[in-house]
């Protein structure tokens, strides 16, 4: 019986005595590798000397940040609304000889002030003067047929009073029809006369306001027509002057308020490159649409513009002065952040530690911001230097700013006041 024991039989022993203690193994490096991780995790602190929160170790590492601060303020805070403006003359006149002739004086200089009714150039006068010398002898001949008619007129009425049947009835009435016909012939003759009168007196080309003259678009010796549409030269009206301007359709309500209290609206008007102040005005009119296709509504300032600072056609940056506001917190707007969840400052606590501190911006403007909520006066934000900081990390302040809020304050005093 023993002969007959298979091969297979006599090698299971051994087979399953190598499972069971590999499995034994492997249980007991699971187990092992199980509380090195509970350690590591419970005792991390205690074993490496750092705390648990990636941040946190980094913080205790990183040495304090040297930052620029500023002083929170309260103060008044000019509202401006900038738009591109472009110069544009309150009246304009394309001064044309309205007859046509030979251009045969002129008499202005090229950038020189005229007066309305001043005589820049003259026409050939003397094609003018016969065509009137004319039309008076034709309404002479006319009032002379007609004086007649009349006469005839009377003889008739008169006969017929006296001597009844002397005269006819038809014969009177056909008088009758022949003054008529003739005191319109002198009608028409007068509108004549009247006309070229009028056209001698086109013959004197003459400004129809007061202004500036260009330079001038014709010589002497040259035919000028009515309908050129050049002109003879170009007058413009430069004291005052006006500015056109466009603000987004979504400012138009604030200003629409203010300017239909009655309230003057102040506009300055600045350089191409905002670098200079070249003259300020007043808010004059507004645009009855918005133009859809730029989302934006057109209004017009006038400038004194006494000394000509202002030319026609220049582009400037307009700067509309809506509203002041009083007893605003203002903060230096270098340090306003921006992160996913909105606006946020670095505020520096008395520990010269620093906290995010998420703010609700209002209107900015001159490099600084009016906070409506999340600051308060007296308060430091950082202005350089934000972006190695974090959540409590600590930070270098300047000597002047250290332990002491005062020079920042004044320098931040200084800003918030400026209008």
């Amino acid at each position: 019986m023993a002969v007959g024991i298979s091969s297979s039989a006599r090698v299971s022993p051994p087979l399953n005595l190598i499972r069971r203690k590999v499995v034994r193994r492997f249980g007991l490096a699971v187990a092992l590798l199980g509380a090195i991780g509970a350690l590591l995790w419970w005792g991390g602190d205690r074993i490496f000397g750092q705390s648990a929160n990636p941040q946190a170790r980094q913080g205790s590492r990183s040495p304090p940040v040297a930052v620029g601060v500023a002083d929170v303020v309260r103060g008044e805070f000019p509202v401006l609304l900038t738009g591109l403006g472009n110069v544009t003359p309150k009246e304009t006149s394309v001064v044309k000889s309205q007859i046509s002739g030979q251009l045969v004086e002129i008499n202005f200089t090229e950038g020189q002030f005229v007066k309305a009714g001043d005589v820049l150039a003259h026409v050939d006068p003397r094609p003018y003067r016969l065509a009137l010398s004319q039309a008076e002898g034709q309404l002479l001949r006319d009032r002379a047929q007609l004086d007649n008619a009349q006469r005839d007129l009377v003889r008739y009425e008169t006969l017929e009073k006296r001597l009844k049947n002397a005269v006819s009835g038809q014969q009177i009435d056909t008088q009758k029809a022949l003054v008529a016909q003739n005191k319109g012939v002198v009608a028409i003759d007068q509108a004549q006369v009247d006309q070229a009168r009028l056209n001698l007196d086109y013959c004197s080309v003459k400004s129809l306001i007061d202004g500036r003259v260009g330079l001038r678009v014709v010589d002497v010796g040259n035919y000028v027509q009515a309908n050129d549409p050049n002109g003879v030269v170009v007058v413009t009206r430069l004291k005052p002057i006006t500015v056109i301007f466009t603000l987004p359709e979504d400012k138009l309500q604030g200003v629409l308020k203010k300017f239909r209290s009655g309230a003057t609206l102040e506009v300055s008007a600045y350089d191409h490159e905002r670098s200079g102040l070249i003259a300020k005005g007043k808010l004059i009119a507004l645009d009855n649409q918005i133009d859809s296709s730029t989302g934006t509504v057109r209004l017009r300032a006038e400038f004194p513009n006494d000394d000509e600072a202002l030319y026609p056609n220049q582009f400037v940056n307009a700067e509309l002065h809506v509203d002041t506001m009083k007893d605003a917190v203002l903060a230096p707007a270098a340090a306003i952040q921006r992160g996913a969840s909105g606006a946020y400052v670095y505020a520096v606590k008395p520990d010269d530690t620093v906290t995010v501190r998420p703010v609700r911006l209002g209107p900015v403007g001159d490099e600084r911001v009016v906070v409506e909520n999340g600051l308060e006066s007296g308060e430091r934000v950082v202005i350089e230097g934000a972006d190695k900081l974090r959540e409590g990390a600590k930070v270098v302040l300047p000597a002047a700013e250290r332990g002491d809020h005062s020079g920042g304050a004044r320098g931040s005093d200084k800003r918030g006041e400026k209008s």
